[in-house]
């Protein structure tokens, strides 16, 4: 069995960038920042800071590129995914979360309930469609199920 699981609670450290694919889907990058504390070989107490790129793709690209900004707090999962690519005879690479799920925190200077301001609920999730979803209602059949018919 194999995993590939990335879950992350931070920061944005900058606006998020919304592109374009030639095929007309959207794509969302932005970064993270997390950090955790921990103790010295002398007892003091230290604090390190890891920045995270993050890409996502789709309706969850719209959402975020239009709710999150600079310093928003945002619960991302997804997977790891390293890209390569040649630059001036170079081989360049990154390693960044392909994002399928989105969870805005609190907002920046969002003091409690502050009214509508016109951006997206703390606490709104939003996640991409599994493959071969198309986000189209299901139609289940008309007839019913009986529970004796079930084999365990």
């Amino acid at each position: 069995m194999y995993l590939n699981k990335v879950i992350l609670i931070g920061n944005l450290t900058r606006d998020p960038e919304l592109k374009a694919l030639p095929s007309g889907t959207k794509v969302c990058s932005f970064s993270i920042a997390t950090n955790r504390n921990f103790k010295d070989k002398d007892g003091n107490r230290q604090e390190a800071v890891e920045f995270h790129n993050v890409v996502v793709f789709g309706r969850v690209a719209e959402l975020v590129g239009q709710y999150l900004k600079k310093g928003s707090q945002a619960y991302v999962e997804g997977r790891l995914q390293t890209r390569s690519w040649e630059q001036n005879n170079e081989k360049k690479y990154r390693t960044e979360i392909v994002a399928e799920t989105v969870q805005f925190g609190n907002r920046p200077g969002a003091g409690g309930n502050s009214g509508p301001t016109g951006s997206a609920p703390s606490g709104a999730k939003v996640t991409s469609p599994a493959p071969g979803e198309s986000g189209e209602k299901i139609d289940y059949p008309a007839e019913e199920i009986n529970p004796d018919d079930i084999p365990f």
